[in-house]
């Protein structure tokens, strides 16, 4: 892991740290990519991050839970419904591609969103929840 990857991650890590409580993370490298994968408690939700770096891309996943029931999931994933809601359609031209978006209510309700950042999360939570 290179050493502006350690760094990011040490960020993200750091900040957890000091505003969820019960943090436990884990990296697992490669040669081709780096993942930082954190659960954590914010009161009554439980937080699951999960940060991908590689050379060709960043994709992330940060969900706040309440048990089973996804309160909101921010992530840049090419999710079929992201997708149709971007471009009106699915079609091979934008197969794959990771569209920033925000599921709700348990996965029914799906925003799309500008990309995220670990930082940008935590203000979100502490804004909305």
């Amino acid at each position: 892991m290179d050493e502006k990857t350690s760094r990011h991650f040490a960020e993200i890590i750091e900040l957890a740290q000091s505003v969820f409580e019960n943090v436990t993370y884990a990296i697992d490298t490669t040669p081709n990519r780096s993942i930082l994968r954190i659960e954590a408690e914010y009161g009554k939700y439980q937080i699951l991050v999960t940060e991908l770096l590689s050379d060709e891309m960043r994709k992330y996943r940060y969900y706040v839970m309440r048990g089973n029931w996804v309160e909101a999931g921010f992530d840049n994933a090419p999710d079929p419904r992201a997708l149709r809601l971007k471009y009106g359609k699915i079609g091979e031209e934008h197969a794959g591609e990771n569209i920033p978006h925000l599921h709700r209510e348990d996965k029914t309700q799906l925003y799309l969103t500008e990309e995220m950042t670990f930082e940008n999360f935590v203000h979100w939570l502490k804004t909305n929840l």
